[in-house]
């Protein structure tokens, strides 16, 4: 059984940063790719960006890219995001979430953690 754990999430002001981790349990992931996912409070959940466990290259949509970035410790099994230059848009909760490399699903997901950006 897959677990998913983020944590780090917190309150920050427009221009700070965090890094949010997620630690997985349950598998060995080398064929697996990583998601972070965001949803705003009355908005859809939105895609970040994904890393590859098995080479680190990662993707990110256009409005984080830049200030975010993804990077994963195979040792411990972690993956994190850190997130530079916060904006009040960037608040949502986060959640990470696994596929396994060439599907499209994310089939295990996180309990997520809040992310709050004061203006």
């Amino acid at each position: 059984q897959v677990h998913l754990v983020e944590s780090g999430g917190g309150l920050v002001q427009t221009g700070g940063s965090l890094r949010l981790s997620c630690a997985a349990s349950g598998r060995t992931f080398s064929s697996y790719a990583m998601g972070w996912f965001r949803q705003a409070p009355g908005k859809e959940r939105e895609f970040v960006g994904r890393i590859s466990w098995s080479d680190g290259s990662t993707y990110y949509v256009d409005s984080v890219k830049g200030r975010f970035t993804i990077s994963r410790d195979n040792a411990k099994n972690t993956v994190y995001l850190q997130m530079n230059s916060l904006k009040p848009e960037d608040t949502a909760v986060y959640y990470c979430a696994v596929r396994r490399t060439g599907l499209a699903e994310y089939a295990y997901w996180g309990q997520g953690t809040q992310v709050t950006v004061s203006s």
